[in-house]
């Protein structure tokens, strides 16, 4: 078989549950095939001789990792500036958080052109290669530049915003054209795909020679829509160590006479959490039944606290947080348990199965695989409520959770009622589907099925 070569900007050792849940959804495809793994590594002193910066590091799982060093300059410029300063906020939609600048993009393109300078020299001729997420969209082009003919495939992580957001973007038209160096293009929704589908044809002026494939550039593109999954059967195995059977002890014991609602995000303006808030504030005035009922539990874990945006949604869910606290609070009952700091993993199943109703509630997003963590970590016989944003691409998958629109907090709040009152055999009956669903879109699943999909595809 082919050698398979990842490629994203962080790597890590796919036989170590801790490298994160790429390295385990790559993990089988790269050790059974010798794979390689090609990333970003440390920040050094501009200095650095290039011929310094490579290192290559074979593991016992028949992978080798190969690292870059970056410049100082060219990591901040890349990964600061614009894939997370440009790239990230407006594919989350949010233009208004962007900071353009041109010194960015020039460090954007200048590291795609080293990484492919780098990976150039490691690769052989009948390799595949599948690079990860915003970090890298201009990778294969740069790879093409060099002469590489290998099949390349490029999956996206985060949404797809748009036809007029991503337009509004500055080099925009040079950035999607990159996409056409890549022989299949995978996103996470079928709203992405329609995203993508308009822009190309509107703004690239691309022939749709079918529903997923496009010419423009002479080059053609097939793309589609490859939802990626949970290890599902890990995960179930998580919720019965003990680290979470003991999370799980503790917490009905201290919530014996509560109902218990949790909510686990990254600290993001993506996120809607201040929204959640105000959801739960209006449940409490609107529903007084629920006080010294209900208590949500919601982790913010902390996330690029240097920029300047997330310093203020903390201070924005802070201040939240301890209103409702304070207006409604009681000596015995505390309505919200803020933590700004990450839950240890092994823990975090616990809490899932201690729960009641999960709030999932983003205001956008790819994915969002807590979704279906807390669907796996439910007793079936017993199980809690999934009330989910309909703008997480999960929600695609996960009709039978309670969708919601993050932004109507008066429908999110009765939302959460439902959620509440919800009897047992409605709740069992979706959990059932749900579970089944992501089972069957597993992330072994997505991986078999995004690389059969690239090595079906034509060479050019």
């Amino acid at each position: 078989m082919s050698r398979l070569v990842a490629v994203s900007n962080r790597v890590g050792d796919p036989s170590k549950p801790s490298s994160g849940g790429l390295a385990v959804a790559l993990g089988d495809a790269l050790t059974r095939s010798g794979g390689l793994w090609f990333g970003a590594g440390d920040v050094v002193d501009a200095a650095t001789p290039s011929d310094q910066r490579l290192h290559i590091k074979p593991l016992d799982n028949n992978v080798t990792l190969a690292t870059l060093d970056l410049s100082r300059e060219d990591y901040d410029g890349y990964y600061r500036g614009y894939a997370n300063g440009v790239l990230w906020p407006v594919f989350h939609y949010r233009l208004d958080l962007a900071h353009f600048e041109a010194g960015h993009l020039d460090a954007y393109r200048r590291v795609n052109r080293q990484f492919a300078q780098a990976l150039a020299s490691l690769l052989k001729p009948d390799d595949v290669l599948w690079v990860h997420d915003y970090h890298l969209i201009p990778l294969a082009a740069e790879l093409r530049a060099l002469g590489c003919q290998q099949r390349i495939g490029f999956f996206l992580h985060i949404p797809l915003p748009p036809q007029l957001i991503l337009a509004a973007l500055p080099g925009h038209d040079w950035l999607m054209r990159a996409l056409f160096a890549y022989d299949l293009v995978g996103l996470q929704s079928e709203a992405d795909m329609v995203h993508l589908r308009r822009y190309l044809v509107a703004e690239a002026h691309a022939e749709e020679l079918s529903e997923h494939s496009f010419g423009a550039f002479n080059r053609m593109l097939r793309a589609g829509a490859f939802p990626i999954g949970l290890d599902v059967d890990s995960f179930i195995a998580m919720t019965a160590a003990p680290p979470a059977q003991e999370t799980l002890a503790t917490l009905r014991q201290q919530y014996a006479q509560r109902q218990l609602l949790v909510g686990i995000d990254r600290l993001d303006y993506s996120k809607g959490l201040p929204q959640r808030m105000v959801a739960f504030r209006t449940l409490l005035e609107r529903h007084p039944e629920v006080r010294q009922q209900a208590t949500l539990v919601q982790i913010a874990a902390p996330s690029r606290e240097e920029v300047e945006a997330y310093g203020d949604i903390r201070r924005e869910l802070e201040s939240l947080c301890g209103a409702i606290n304070g207006d409604f609070g009681e000596l015995d009952w505390t309505p919200i348990r803020y933590l700004h700091k990450p839950l240890e993993r092994d823990a975090v199943p616990g809490l899932y199965r201690a729960a009641k109703v999960a709030l999932v509630t983003p205001l956008r997003d790819g994915m969002n695989l807590v979704a279906k963590e807390f669907v796996a970590a439910q007793d079936p016989a017993d199980p809690g409520v999934l009330v989910l944003s309909r703008f997480a691409g999960a929600a695609e998958q996960l009709t039978d959770a309670l969708l919601v629109n993050p932004y109507d907090t008066d429908a999110t709040a009765e939302a959460i009622l439902h959620a509440l009152k919800m009897p047992l055999q409605e709740r069992q009956l979706r959990h059932q589907r749900m579970l089944a669903n992501i089972r069957e879109h597993d992330v072994h699943a997505w991986q078999r099925r995004f690389l059969e999909t690239l090595m079906d595809v034509s060479p050019q």
